[in-house]
């Protein structure tokens, strides 16, 4: 004699439908967010037997008139000083993933007099995991193969809000965020303005509310479009909520992010999830 559990009979998708029962066959999968597409930029030259993904950053050096200062030249100099360059080759390794849909003749066969395609929803299933993978990969990086993502990566420099925005101002909240926006605007030397940023999903509905009590703007529409950020750019700052944000910071606060979307600055190399042969 054989028995079945409740687990074997779920997992078979055979269940007992009643004759006055009507069961609703649609596939209904877990509750799940990703994000990591609108937040990073793909490079898409690497191929599926790359081993390794590599750039190159290069260094300038110009010692100027006697050794310092601009390079001023005379009428009759004969020396004349030249420009060195160094350029450094930066390897990250590339690593694969896969899964394995696996089913009998049989359970394609049964599921098929059911009406509940397994192969299908352990396609699904599959592609659920790649992208909630790819979502963790982006912002968190991996341990297991050393990997850093947009959050955690330690070439960026942190920095401390000042003003708690439950209770602020819209002005406040506006001179902290400018003070974080100079903070990374520094840091990369003046040049390029951060153009994204990310915060935790309660710190994000602290600015979807009226600046004033005539209601016409959002704390959040000003901010974005009144900050350093819109200013130097020429378009407003993209705010946008962050799940992977929300308690991660010291002693389980929330953190923001504040970067520029360029795939000059940063990229992930991805190749699209391609199928072996059915075997």
């Amino acid at each position: 004699m054989y028995t079945f559990d409740h687990r074997t009979r779920d997992s078979a998708g055979a269940f007992l439908v009643g004759e006055l029962e009507r069961l609703d066959l649609t596939l209904n999968l877990p509750l799940t967010e990703v994000t990591w597409q609108r937040d990073i930029d793909l490079r898409e030259d690497v191929a599926i037997e790359d081993e390794t993904a590599s750039f190159t950053r290069s260094h300038f050096a110009a010692a100027g008139f006697a050794g310092a200062g601009k390079s001023w030249i005379g009428d009759n100099s004969t020396a004349i000083q030249g420009i060195g360059l160094d350029i450094t080759k930066h390897p990250l390794p590339l690593h694969l993933w896969g899964m394995e849909l696996g089913w009998t003749t049989i359970e394609l066969n049964k599921a098929q007099r059911l009406g509940r395609p397994i192969d299908t929803q352990k396609y699904e299933g599959m592609k659920l995991k790649y992208q909630m993978d790819a979502d963790e990969m982006v912002y968190l990086g991996d341990t297991s193969v050393g990997a850093v993502g947009l959050l955690n990566n330690p070439a960026v420099a942190p920095y401390n809000m000042q003003v708690n925005w439950a209770t602020a101002s819209a002005d406040e909240i506006l001179k902290d965020i400018n003070l974080f926006i100079e903070h990374a605007w520094k840091r990369a030397g003046y040049v390029v303005a951060p153009d994204q940023l990310r915060l935790a999903p309660d710190r994000f509905a602290l600015l979807v509310r009226p600046v004033s009590e005539a209601g016409s703007i959002s704390i959040l529409d000003y901010v974005s479009k009144q900050c350093v950020s819109a200013i130097k750019n020429g378009r407003p700052l993209e705010i946008e909520p962050l799940k992977w944000l929300s308690g991660r910071g010291v002693g389980g606060k929330d953190r923001a992010l504040l970067y520029t979307r360029d795939k000059k600055y940063v990229r992930w190399p991805l190749v699209p999830m391609q199928k072996t042969p059915l075997e």
